[in-house]
């Protein structure tokens, strides 16, 4: 009988959880969205439970892997009140809505929040 690591026990089946494990940490370094330098982590617990007798073992593999989260999105808000004295919340934009761009193209009108107050739902604008 040929002696085997243990990663090759369950019939290849807890190194075929490593590579799986491994495929998402690259996914996860080509990832544009995440940090580039930050380390990803992967770890194979072994959980060995023997019977009463000391005999026969169960053995069982989990596979983790800790991935980098993907990068912060940022924007800025403007919070005032509109003419009924509704809170009104509006994405900032570096344009203004109608200026022209370079294109000749309009530019569009800031995003608005829509807010949930108390349940009911009202449009910031």
């Amino acid at each position: 009988m040929e002696a085997k690591s243990v990663l090759e026990m369950a019939r290849g089946a807890i190194m075929e959880r490593a590579d799986y494990e491994m495929v998402k940490i690259m996914d996860n370094i080509v990832d544009a969205n995440t940090a580039p330098n930050k380390k990803r982590v992967l770890t194979l617990t072994l959980e060995i439970t023997p019977d009463v007798e000391r005999k026969n073992l169960s053995m069982k593999c989990i596979a983790k892997s800790k991935l980098e989260p993907t990068n912060p999105v940022s924007t800025a808000l403007y919070l005032s009140t509109d003419e009924q004295g509704e809170l009104s919340v509006v994405e900032l934009t570096p344009h203004a809505p109608g200026q022209l761009d370079l294109y000749g193209d309009q530019m569009p009108n800031p995003v608005k929040l829509k807010l949930v107050q108390g349940g009911n739902k009202h449009d910031a604008s």
